[in-house]
């Protein structure tokens, strides 16, 4: 379990965090919210005891990190938004290394090595000087080094920061796989990747808890809006879709949808017209069912943000960011 009580961070008198108070259950996988300059990298730096805190009090597993921080870094695996990596020496070498100024043995080194550079596929680059490796390799040796001594709490900032595509869904199965030997908190930027792999949110806004809870549960506090992107070929005789003159008629159908707020007509394209309706609930079947009945074709029929976007930009409203 881990506890954060009134937790505050000032710099110079001037507040970057708090009072912000938490708690994650063992086994939870958390993800951390926000705009730059909303307090997530100094909130995670405090609890991996890089950072101690103005006010407040943490506990990682019983322990207190403000008293004791020296025993909650035994607890604790940190990867910073930059890894702390050293370039000239070999991925194998460093990984010991890390395991070495964390208090472990030699032979707890040799024992957990393998296992380490297994669950995050560096194996075939044991041999190879971290400065040869690309960034996603470099990542990877990152988390390594954050988890070969099986902390219990694992924080990583910006996980998957500069990845290309394919190296996301690497790192997002990797951290899956992390879930089940560590509890976890991470920080990005990368919403979809927040809603891929957390069970739990937290949402920081000028320092403080904004919004808590699951995905589902925010989208019911909040009452987030549906937003669909709807392509509708007209029916009637072909005609350029820009000429259409049954474009109002399609307009009058799909704001006489129960739960229809608004309609606005984006463009004609290859799709025919398309349209940007939004609604107080998920009314996709309801748009189609409408539209055919009318004699009307319905060719594209998407959701045009994630409920997580929205989400996020309701609780923040879409406020201006600053520097972390």
């Amino acid at each position: 379990m881990i506890q954060v009580r009134d937790l505050a961070k000032f710099y110079g008198g001037k507040r970057a965090l708090g009072p912000v108070s938490f708690e994650i259950a063992d086994g939870e996988s958390v993800g951390f919210l926000g705009l730059n300059g909303a307090g997530k990298t100094t909130a995670l730096r405090i609890l991996a005891c890089d950072l101690r805190p103005s006010g407040g009090a943490v506990k990682v597993g019983g322990v207190d990190a403000v008293s004791d921080p020296h025993e909650v870094r035994k607890l604790v695996g940190f990867l910073p938004e930059t890894p702390p990596l050293y370039l000239d020496m070999s991925v194998g070498d460093y990984l010991a290394f890390a395991g070495r100024i964390r208090g472990m043995t030699p032979r707890e080194v040799a024992r957990r090595l393998p296992e380490v550079e297994a669950v995050t596929h560096v194996e075939a680059v044991h041999g190879d000087a971290i400065r040869s490796l690309s960034h996603g390799f470099r990542q990877r040796v990152g988390v390594a080094q954050a988890i070969m001594h099986k902390p219990r709490l694992l924080v990583l900032d910006e996980p998957t920061r500069g990845l290309d595509p394919v190296q996301i869904v690497e790192m997002r199965n990797m951290i899956r796989d992390l879930k089940k030997a560590h509890t976890i908190l991470i920080s990005s930027h990368i919403l979809p990747e927040i809603s891929e792999t957390c069970d739990r949110l937290l949402v920081l806004e000028q320092g403080a808890i904004a919004g808590a809870g699951t995905e589902e549960e925010l989208s019911a506090q909040f009452k987030t809006t549906h937003a669909i992107v709807v392509g509708v070929r007209p029916a009637g005789p072909a005609a350029p879709y820009r000429e259409s003159p049954a474009r109002e008629e399609i307009r009058r159908v799909l704001e006489g949808i129960a739960g229809v707020t608004d309609v606005k007509e984006a463009r004609a394209d290859e799709d025919g017209l398309v349209f940007d309706v939004t609604a107080g609930e998920d009314v996709r079947a309801a748009v189609c069912k409408a539209l055919v009945g009318a004699g009307h074709g319905v060719v594209k029929l998407d959701r045009a943000q994630r409920k997580l976007e929205r989400v996020f930009m309701q609780i923040v409203g879409g406020a201006g960011s600053a520097n972390n």
